[in-house]
């Protein structure tokens, strides 16, 4: 079968066709994406500026004619965190449904972590143990943790690297007042879930997901992604650190040149770093495994798992 997914995230609005069969790992077969960084675009009341909302619906619609033309037989299209905060979000979607006949659903951040969770597991294997899974996105860091495809705990807090350079600093690179406000407010963010999270037992291994974290990795001297998703790759609680404090000195040109860096996501970078360097210090992670599969994968996963044209099963149980 061959399945197109439509993610449209705080940074990216990526396009992926895959050939996927049950029982089988997803194989990559076309690639399309757009750095829209759609959580620039909210106003000062949350809204989904205009600009931004027509440059969504020509990527939706362009999608929609590529899916048609690259063969995909059902095409899932979710929408993340700067659509699901935005104030004008349901009617933004509204229009592009009307505008492109597609339907986007609406992940809630807990479910971001089940299904990027779910991958995770797919990928490692039952042989892992428990898995502790991070991932940063642009709008917000997801944290899962279990022993079953089925997540103990997921939780999302609004700690992505994006939404935190607009919302805390002013200037490139930022002040060090800056720097310390935002750390401060990090730790104790993450700090709140620890307990929640441990409580189910001690993790047997602790993996990383997402652009940020693979970066992080690459310029701490993973290999690159020239070498295939099957090579291994991780990131140390020491390395993780002493990034943490050369990334947030450094401007965002400087940090585009680093090996790995995209110039996109150069500027958001350090913050990711004040993240992914709270996270493992919090949780006492010595090291961070990279896994190549996240959310996207994990929609596919589960998209296999459920019966046709029920894309409303990607969501998990209220609690």
């Amino acid at each position: 079968m061959r399945l197109g997914v439509l993610d449209i995230g705080s940074n990216t609005v990526h396009l992926l066709v895959v050939d996927a069969h049950r029982g089988a790992r997803p194989i990559p077969a076309y690639s399309h994406k757009e750095g829209l960084r759609l959580s620039e675009h909210l106003d000062a009341d949350d809204r989904l500026a205009a600009k931004g909302v027509e440059r969504l619906g020509a990527f939706v619609e362009e999608a929609v004619h590529l899916a048609e033309d690259k063969g995909v037989e059902d095409l899932l299209a979710f929408a993340t965190s700067a659509v699901r905060e935005a104030a004008n979000g349901e009617e933004v979607l509204a229009g592009i449904e009307e505008r492109c006949g597609v339907r986007i659903a609406v992940l809630s951040g807990r479910d971001e972590a089940r299904l990027t969770f779910l991958a995770v597991r797919r990928w490692f294997g039952w042989s892992s143990g428990r898995l502790l899974a991070f991932d940063i996105g642009g709008g917000s860091l997801e944290i899962a943790a279990g022993v079953d495809e089925e997540p103990d705990v997921a939780v999302s807090l609004p700690l992505g690297a994006g939404r935190l350079t607009r919302d805390w600093f002013t200037a490139d690179p930022p002040p060090a007042d800056e720097v310390r406000k935002l750390r401060r407010h990090v730790r104790a963010e993450i700090a709140r879930t620890v307990g929640d999270v441990v409580r189910y037992g001690e993790p047997d291994r602790a993996v990383a997901t997402s652009k940020t974290f693979k970066q992080l990795a690459r310029i701490a001297g993973a290999a690159p992604s020239s070498e295939g998703p099957y090579v291994s790759r991780s990131l140390s609680r020491q390395d993780m650190a002493d990034w943490a404090v050369k990334l947030t000195t450094m401007g965002a040109a400087e940090r585009a040149e680093l090996s790995g860096v995209s110039e996109g996501r150069a500027a958001q970078l350090a913050a990711g770093a004040l993240v992914a360097d709270a996270a493992m210090d919090l949780f006492e992670v010595d090291r961070l495994e990279v896994c190549p599969w996240a959310l996207r994968e994990g929609v596919i996963l589960r998209r296999l798992d459920i019966l046709p044209g029920r894309l409303d099963q990607l969501n998990g149980p209220t609690e």
